[in-house]
């Protein structure tokens, strides 16, 4: 059903194992503190991290307790603004949960031609992680499904949208998915006000996935979709916070609606963000069941400060180290409270290896 096309030699390193905690209750719409799987529920974040300086493109050091390198804490606000820029970025993953992983696997693979690229259970913590996508990790934007223990149903809410996925022939998609009891939502045409064909079919959580035609991609996996209050604010928000391109807008004024795609690379190439301003809704529900991105950033110290002299966002993680793996993480919320992970390119690849 979806044809991948080989990727460019280059590889970048992706984040593996950022999770939520389960909410403390199936009625909860807040998410609680991610974490890596191998660490104890109970850690705090608001631990200081260890300061980290960067000499001549060699690898870190580690001098001095505090919250962030002397490097960055000299750096002036428009060289950090505009370091960003440069920045070596990719999406890497979306987390979200899911009531019955082992149905979600089978559909995912089955219907949407997915491969289950790794499986782990974590019992000690009550919890088992899938990565499914069409590519190893290391180059390509994945999905990380959380399953907690005795929790067989979460809030999607209405914040959330969908996922975009690129295949060959849609209409020939739709009836695979029909066949194998799949849940059509919108049948294949084309799309309003426009002429690429799509379609809308629900995973069994209840998860939207939108069908887009187009021809052999690096990256199936091309969209996810967030509904914001304030299109401009986002979209300046991405801009300048977290160095994405702002790569076309589309107004449909007959429906009541402006789409804005960000990523860092085009469209037909890349996973992009796509975000949805409904004429008039300033506010939605975001449940608990999406939990966030997964961005690489060659300095994650740096980032934050770009986050912070942005302004419109919030860090939830200040950057550094994560105990006992080392991986060097930060975390922060959109103006619209949207979760973002940003983690250190080489850290990640060492965990791969």
């Amino acid at each position: 059903m979806v044809r991948v096309v080989p990727m460019a030699s280059s590889i970048r390193p992706t984040l593996s194992s950022l999770r939520f905690s389960p909410p403390l209750s199936s009625s909860s719409s807040r998410l609680s503190f991610f974490h890596l799987p191998s660490l104890s529920q109970s850690h705090s974040f608001g631990l200081k991290a260890s300061r980290v300086m960067r000499q001549d493109g060699n690898s870190a050091r580690v001098m001095a307790s505090g919250n962030v390198p002397q490097s960055v804490a000299a750096a002036s606000p428009e060289n950090v603004l505009e370091w960003v820029k440069q920045d070596n970025r990719r999406m890497l993953h979306v987390v979200y949960r899911v009531g019955d992983l082992d149905r979600t696997i089978k559909f995912y693979t089955e219907c949407l031609g997915m491969k289950l690229l790794r499986k782990r259970d974590i019992p000690e913590e009550r919890y088992t992680n899938a990565f499914l996508g069409y590519g190893p990790e290391d180059s390509h934007f994945v999905i990380e499904l959380t399953y907690n223990y005795g929790v067989d149903k979460y809030d999607i809410g209405t914040g959330f949208g969908h996922f975009g996925i690129a295949v060959d022939d849609v209409a020939k998609a739709v009836e695979l998915i029909r066949a194998k009891g799949g849940k059509i939502t919108r049948e294949p045409g084309p799309v309003k006000g426009g002429r690429s064909v799509i379609a809308f079919i629900e995973d069994p959580d209840g998860y939207k996935f939108e069908l887009i035609e187009r021809g052999p991609t690096p990256e199936p996996l091309c969209q996810v979709m967030l509904r914001v209050g304030d299109l401009n604010r986002s979209i300046e928000f991405y801009e300048k916070a977290f160095g994405m391109e702002l790569l076309r807008t589309r107004d449909n004024p007959e429906y009541k609606y402006t789409i804005a795609m960000l990523g860092y690379g085009p469209e037909d190439k890349s996973t992009v963000l796509e975000l949805t301003y409904n004429y008039g809704v300033t506010e939605y529900d975001k449940g608990n069941a999406y939990a966030q991105i997964a961005i690489g950033t060659d300095d994650v110290y740096k980032t934050a400060e770009v986050i912070k002299l942005a302004g419109g966002g919030k860090i939830t993680r200040e950057p550094g180290p994560l105990p006992g793996i080392n991986t060097k993480i930060t975390a922060c919320l959109d103006p619209d409270g949207w979760k973002s992970v940003f983690v250190d390119n080489v850290d990640f690849l060492k965990e791969l290896e």
